[in-house]
């Protein structure tokens, strides 16, 4: 069984019994990367030249993601590890568990790079109410797992589980994070902050690896558990994720208080709904919003269906070969980051 209270007898890796997790963690592996690998002058020159409507997006970006990912973190190490017996999901969850460090900073690099009020950003968090709602809603979930009455091996224990892995995993990885990440290789797009888009490409990139593996989590989860197999169950999921798309509603009005060139909030949440509808279906539930991608131009590693392949081909021109040591690096360039053609994920 995947969930409940692990014990010495659960620490033996062999025989695999997910094999699913471990090839996610030697995936992992393989991608690894360093936030100062990626050189960002060329970015301040950017910058410069950007609106003040441009400044405070991206500014507004940083001061959500430099926190969130040590949210993210914290709710991995409290409220997911300790309730799974699976040792290689133990692997996997120790390699995401460095994967959200480093993202956090690769953030604190861009803060420490571009001229920015620093203090403002690092407390931004704490004092716009659609981020900080953000935040209590994962709070929420997380505080749970924490509690004394907390009991993994009841029904209700489990379905806490969900529910916290629901909302730290579909909601803020899979679709808050993804909505920031179309923001930022926006900027890309008009030929401004390119590497700055690297650097969200590679954060892009563990974060699919991470949703592949919280879908797999709760699939597997639920397979093992049929007494969870509700529909009072299944709508509180559904829930759960709409509650969050509301959340980044809000935000985005923030994020975006007069819109920029080819964006606005509307753009954006459209594009929020539109990916809210794709989780929904990999957990096996009905699209809520029906709403069509507006952000075309985006990799194909926000395709949630694109995913189930993940292993089939290479996914990035950055890999490290964990086997044998080997490191190939090739330098970033914006033009080595594929493209969807129009019309995929439609």
């Amino acid at each position: 069984m995947l969930i409940g209270k692990a014990s010495p007898e659960d620490m033996n890796l062999h025989p695999l019994r997910y094999q699913w997790a471990y090839d996610l963690y030697n995936q992992a592996v393989r991608n690894t990367w360093f936030p100062h690998e990626i050189a960002l002058k060329e970015d301040l020159e950017d910058w410069a030249n950007m609106t003040e409507d441009e400044r405070h997006a991206v500014k507004f970006l940083m001061a959500f993601f430099n926190p969130a990912e040590l949210i993210v973190n914290r709710s991995i190490a409290l409220g997911i590890y300790p309730y799974l017996k699976s040792p290689e999901c133990h692997l996997y969850l120790a390699k995401q568990m460095w994967e959200e460090a480093n993202h956090c900073v690769a953030f604190e690099y861009v803060l420490q790079t571009f001229p920015f009020d620093k203090e403002n950003i690092f407390q931004l968090h704490l004092g716009v109410p659609s981020m900080k709602a953000k935040e209590d809603y994962i709070n929420k979930y997380m505080k749970r797992m924490t509690e004394d009455t907390l009991d993994i091996s009841s029904v209700q224990g489990k379905m806490d589980f969900i529910r916290n892995l629901v909302a730290t995993n579909i909601v803020m990885e899979g679709i808050w994070f993804y909505s920031g990440f179309m923001v930022a290789l926006s900027f890309r797009q008009r030929n401004q902050l390119r590497n700055f888009g690297s650097m969200i490409n590679w954060v892009l990139r563990d974060e699919s690896l991470h949703l592949k593996f919280g879908m797999n989590l709760i699939q597997n989860i639920l397979e093992e558990n049929g007494e969870l197999l509700t529909e009072g169950f299944a709508k509180e999921i559904r829930d759960i994720v709409i509650e969050g798309v509301n959340l980044e509603t809000a935000y985005n009005k923030d994020l975006f208080p007069q819109g920029i060139l080819g964006l606005n909030a509307d753009y954006v949440n459209q594009y929020v709904q539109y990916v809210a509808d794709r989780r929904l279906e990999e957990l096996g539930l009905p699209k809520f919003y029906n709403a069509t991608n507006p952000a075309k131009w985006m990799s194909t590693a926000t395709d949630v269906f694109e995913l189930v392949n993940f292993f089939e081909a290479q996914n990035t021109s950055y890999e490290v070969d964990g086997h044998s040591a080997k490191v190939e690096k090739k330098e970033v360039k914006p033009e080595d980051v594929p493209s969807v053609p129009s019309g995929v994920g439609e």
